[in-house]
């Protein structure tokens, strides 16, 4: 059984599982999927100022709270009893991409070391991108009104407009960064 845990499930599978997560939400308690207002629970539980943004009942919405523990719980136990593969299973295609036009040359870890790595951070650019990009990803989630999760599968799942232009802004944004600015940057 572990081995069959332990290799990747194919898209149709994993998709209708993640997908019937949605109407099961709501069909058992009436609550929609997403990760990003459980930080604004937990700011809400742990800040006793008073900001408006965070005065009302987090308490009615506990259950995402456990959710989310539930889900960094899982990922530690997974991680502990699963472990991980030394190397990412990326296609020839894509590495061959990531060389020629990001100029990537290290496939060794879970994540190209060039991005993520420790030296990153050691220089000002590093902590310019953190601090910004942070922000930016904070920001953009309340502005949109939810995070990718909560509108790539409960939004769209709901057929909820605003979603479909979010999801689509978020895929935008992703290509205009890979493809135009990070080049330019690195």
């Amino acid at each position: 059984m572990l081995e069959f845990l332990q290799k990747p499930w194919p898209w149709y599978v994993a998709g209708p599982l993640i997908g019937l997560t949605v109407p099961a939400l709501l069909l058992v308690g009436n609550k929609a999927l997403g990760i990003s207002s459980s930080l604004r629970h937990v700011c809400a539980a742990c800040v006793p100022a008073g900001i408006p943004f965070l005065t009302y009942n987090w308490r009615a919405e506990i259950w995402n709270l456990v959710f989310v523990l539930g889900v960094a719980l899982g990922g530690f136990i997974g991680y502990q009893v699963m472990g991980h593969p030394d190397v990412v299973g990326i296609s020839p295609e894509t590495i061959h991409d990531l060389k020629t036009q990001l100029h990537l040359t290290d496939f060794s870890g879970l994540l190209p070391r060039e991005l993520f790595s420790l030296d990153n951070l050691a220089n000002w650019k590093g902590w310019f991108f953190l601090v910004l990009g942070g922000f930016l990803v904070g920001f953009g989630t309340r502005y949109a009104g939810g995070c990718t999760s909560g509108h790539a599968i409960s939004g769209l799942s709901n057929l909820q407009w605003v979603s479909l232009v979010a999801v689509i802004g978020f895929f935008a944004g992703g290509l205009l960064m890979t493809w135009v600015v990070y080049p330019m940057l690195f």
